[in-house]
């Protein structure tokens, strides 16, 4: 690299080994003894079965832990050898000149603008151009699936703001970038006239958005309006021409103060019906591509070797949380803990957003032939010229990757809702890594669903797609073991089975409560040996989990509670339905599409939201299973405890009365939507009829047997 300082250079980056890998190890150890003791106590039990019904109870129990016992093992691979790194974007001048920061191409994706607001993309779009980094080089590309003009229209006034807002960030060395984040929290602004353009634009798309057009008053010149000519009749979201428009020229355009401004692409790709189609942050730190570059051109092969990194990935973090994120939005585990577990290994898995790759990384094992970017350069001289939007066109077109690689071999791998885990899983089977980059000031700050049934769905939706990657025939337990490290594919495994907890979450939410109206016994009694090893898988589980959790950034006590009390609900209803529509899709029954997760916030929705109170208003049922699970603990909980106390069959009955309490206890916001509440966010009444319905069945079929 130019403008190497004389003698060593300063380093980029350190990568320091967590402390806890030799207790993790220890404790991995020690459990596994406890786990397959727990698994002999369960064949025994098995062969001694009194009875038919006994015999099958049992069998389920065993299914339930052997699932827990698997998902236990695949998730140390995240504990196996987990890492902590520190960037040094300060010394970059050392190794390398700005004049050879490598082109920056961002991509925002958005799909409806009635679920995705126009202006929340729009501050997703201002903020990356934002960036510290020369502006010549950076690209910023608007994916447009739905082909809305409503959104075409916001960027084309996002064009025209970008020309204040970006001089204004660089002449007051503003962190946050993003518009909406910045004005949202200085209330004493150095430039109060650009605040009011900024409200202005604001108030300009909300108001189009809220008409559902574009109208021609709003389109100054005849430029404009030539812009809208592919909206006419017949153009509808599945069936339409290609779009590409570039609204800002890197080579052309300048801000106010006569500085060349970064490229702005809309395009929206061809959509036809008769042909299949294969399925955002905002930045908040404007160092963020420096601090990326620490580890893309790093000179030190000993620290990262650049030569086989793929990507380098950021934690997303989110607004509108409440508090205690009542709905586990933050995914502490996803986008924190267990990245930097990956970190240690091969590195991440790339999680959708926030994330930089090398290019060239899409194009097969680092070990393929590329052309580098000093050649692409030359051939595409102008972002705007006829040749390349041609060309554009025909990339964009639905019939160019027929017969191609992409997809399978070259760009994000298909086959999967979750592309990002799919197309992280190939790259690191080919031979690259990633790395983890966990700044202190967050890199990218994303909207985090407000109600419940969006929390639900979207993690169903995950789900669905790491099912299709668990269930392919390059699955990481019969594939990938053969190609990444065994910690490595443990990782991608837990990723990949994640609605398999729906099994014994359902098992452990409605079996020991059935059997408790029975009086038959379990679980090993208070004081039995068996029982100190029940005590100890579970409270040691739960406090490896705590901990990791509480030193992980912004852990607390009571977000951990949030947490895990999510992750129960999600067992019984997001994994619970993924599994059941992957298992019908695997017969040829289709139950599923992509749906974007709204981002549009409602003010009562978010009134009760910064409450910490649960949104249960809309009829889903996704709120069936948890609401029928909490009727069913609270009846079995009550009759359970009376019983035992009047019989004096507490010791034997105690495990199943404490896990029928403990549901009772996390299902408290359930009790609360079902009958205290009066506000719009109480539960439906189709939703608790039909819960009231069959768990009245449940225990009335659990009594007779």
């Amino acid at each position: 690299m130019g403008n190497l300082n004389e003698g060593k250079a300063l380093p980029l980056h350190k990568l320091e080994l967590d402390p806890r890998i030799i207790p993790n190890r220890i404790h991995a150890i020690v459990y596994s003894c406890g786990v397959l003791a727990l698994l002999y106590h369960h064949f025994v039990r098995l062969r001694d079965a009194p009875s038919l019904s006994s015999f099958f109870i049992f069998l389920t129990m065993l299914v339930a832990d052997i699932i827990l016992a698997f998902m236990w093992a695949m998730n140390q691979g995240f504990r196996w050898r987990p890492v902590r790194r520190q960037e040094f974007p300060e010394n970059l001048p050392s190794v390398i000149s700005e004049s050879e920061f490598p082109k920056l191409d961002v991509f925002i994706c958005t799909a409806d603008p009635y679920k995705e607001p126009p202006i929340d993309v729009v501050n997703t779009a201002l903020s990356v151009m934002a960036f510290d980094y020369p502006a010549e080089k950076i690209s910023v590309y608007v994916s447009d699936d739905g082909g809305s003009e409503l959104t075409l229209f916001a960027f084309m006034e996002a064009a025209k703001f970008a020309r204040h807002w970006l001089p204004f960030c660089k002449k007051n060395k503003i962190e946050d970038r993003c518009p909406e984040a910045y004005f949202g929290s200085n209330a004493l602004c150095p430039s109060p006239d650009l605040k009011d353009i900024y409200e202005s634009m604001r108030d300009k798309l909300e108001g189009v958005v809220e008409k559902g057009q574009v109208s021609k008053e709003l389109l100054k010149n005849n430029h404009e309006q030539q812009l809208f000519r592919h909206w006419k009749t017949g153009f509808t979201r599945q069936d339409h021409p290609t779009i590409i428009q570039v609204l800002l020229d890197s080579k052309k355009d300048m801000d106010v103060t006569g500085s060349y401004l970064p490229n702005l692409v809309y395009f929206s790709r061809e959509k036809s019906r008769t042909t299949s189609h294969n399925f955002k942050a905002g930045a908040l730190n404007a160092l963020t591509p420096r601090r990326a570059l620490c580890f893309l051109v790093d000179p030190n092969k000993e620290n990262t070797s650049n030569s086989n990194l793929a990507f380098v990935q950021f934690p997303q973090r989110f607004r509108q949380i409440d508090k205690n994120d009542i709905y586990g939005c933050e995914h502490k585990r996803l986008y924190q803990i267990n990245p930097a577990g990956m970190d240690g290994l091969a590195g991440p898995a790339y999680v959708g957003s926030g994330c930089f790759f090398q290019r060239r990384a899409f194009y097969g094992p680092p070990s393929a032939s590329f052309q580098t970017e000093a050649d692409e350069s030359e051939r595409y001289t102008d972002i705007a010229s006829a040749s390349v939007l041609q060309l554009a066109h025909e990339v964009a077109s639905c019939t160019y990757e027929q017969g191609t690689s992409w997809g399978t071999k070259i760009g994000l791998r298909y086959g999967s809702l979750s592309e990002d885990l799919h197309t992280s899983y190939w790259m690191q089977i080919e031979g690259w890594k990633t790395v983890f980059c966990n700044p202190v000031r967050p890199a990218f700050l994303g909207d985090a669903p407000i109600t419940l049934n969006d929390a639900l769905s979207q993690n169903k939706r995950w789900c669905i797609g790491q099912l299709e990657v668990g269930f392919c025939k390059h699955n990481p337990l019969a594939f990938g073991t053969k190609h990444i490290s065994l910690p490595m594919a443990f990782a991608y495994a837990y990723y990949s089975y994640w609605s398999l907890w729906s099994i014994p979450i359902l098992s452990y939410g409605l079996l020991p409560q059935f059997t408790l109206l029975g009086h038959f016994p379990l679980f090993p009694k208070v004081l039995d040996p068996w029982f100190y090893l029940y005590a100890y898988l579970t409270l040691g589980a739960y406090a490896q989990d705590l901990v990791d959790f509480i030193i992980a950034r912004g852990g607390t006590i009571q977000r951990w509670w949030s947490d895990q009390r999510i992750w129960m609900m999600r067992g019984a209803s997001s994994f619970l339905f993924a599994l059941l529509q992957f298992s019908l899709s695997q017969i040829g029954i289709s139950g599923f599409g992509f749906n974007v997760t709204s981002k549009v916030v409602d003010n009562d929705q978010s009134k009760r939201h910064k409450q910490g109170m649960f949104e249960f208003g809309v009829p889903s049922p996704l709120f069936v299973p948890p609401a029928t699970i909490a009727v069913i603990n609270l009846a079995t909980f009550i009759i359970g405890l009376g019983t035992a106390l009047r019989v004096g069959c507490f010791s034997e009955m105690f495990v199943q009365i404490f896990i029928s309490g403990y549901v009772v206890v996390n299902s408290l916001p359930l009790y609360e939507a079902m009958l205290l509440r009066n506000d719009k966010g109480k539960m439906h009444i189709k939703t608790k009829m039909m819960a009231l319905c069959l768990a009245c069945v449940v225990i009335a079929v659990s009594l007779k047997v």
